[in-house]
């Protein structure tokens, strides 16, 4: 009896030591169970991450691609903008230089062609106390024909001067053409044309400095014809119109001779 007695209570104190092993099997159980369960979430977050990330640059490479396409669209352009103004330069480059000798050609031509008319220009001159502008032309004529007077081939000035007149009817010369006309006359004896060019002098230019010249002259002529009335009568107004001139001198002694 005591036999079973000691038996019983070995087996009530084992199975008090059995109970907490047990209980801490089923911990054990919950807490492996907990843990698998959160690394399946987080298997479960870390695939829908990825694939959100995946689905994310899947749809950033559907917009990057066109962008990178229109980049590359761009950099063409941009290489073909370059290329093309390289070539505008180049072609600007040689306009400028064509220019330049364009430009150069043209003040060579403009002083060749300054050159050759310059001769043909106005110039300014002064004869008998008025300046005027004549042409190269109308100069030469207008010294030659005076050359010839000065020379004392008056058949050829007469012609020369005549002609000058009909040429240039409104030259600046016009006066002096016709006194110098008047003498050349004169020197040919062609008395009665040396008259009436020198009255036609006389009367458009009373105040002219050869005016008195040309009364003398007119006198002279009238003397040779044997128009002594006439003569004295342009050796009075002579003396009177241009008193104290050389002309004035010689008209008196004239005067004093026809007497």
């Amino acid at each position: 009896m005591r036999v079973l007695r000691l038996s019983l209570m070995a087996l009530a104190v084992g199975a008090a030591f059995m109970q907490p092993a047990r209980a801490g099997l089923f911990e054990d159980d919950e807490a492996r169970k907990a843990i698998l369960d959160l690394r399946a979430k987080v298997q479960a977050n870390e695939d829908a991450a990825k694939r959100r990330d995946e689905q994310i640059n899947a749809l950033i490479q559907d917009q990057i691609q066109p962008l990178r396409r229109s980049m590359l669209d761009l950099n063409g352009q941009i290489e073909a903008l370059r290329a093309e103004i390289a070539k505008l330069r180049g072609a600007n480059e040689q306009l400028a230089r064509d220019l330049a000798d364009t430009q150069r050609k043209l003040t060579d031509q403009s002083q060749s062609v300054e050159a050759r008319f310059k001769p043909l220009e106005p110039q300014k001159v002064s004869l008998d106390g008025r300046e005027f502008q004549v042409s190269p032309d109308e100069r030469n004529q207008y010294e030659a024909a005076i050359g010839l007077v000065r020379r004392g081939d008056f058949a050829e000035a007469v012609a020369a001067l005549n002609a000058f007149l009909k040429r240039y009817p409104a030259s600046g010369y016009t006066d002096s053409v016709r006194f110098w006309l008047g003498n050349a006359q004169y020197g040919k004896r062609d008395y009665k044309d040396a008259i009436a060019t020198f009255k036609t002098f006389i009367a458009g230019n009373a105040d002219h400095p050869r005016a008195g010249e040309a009364l003398l002259a007119l006198a002279n002529c009238q003397i040779e014809l044997k128009d002594n009335k006439g003569a004295r009568r342009s050796l009075e107004d002579l003396i009177k119109a241009y008193p104290g001139t050389e002309a004035a001198q010689a008209g008196k002694e004239r005067l004093h001779a026809l007497k």
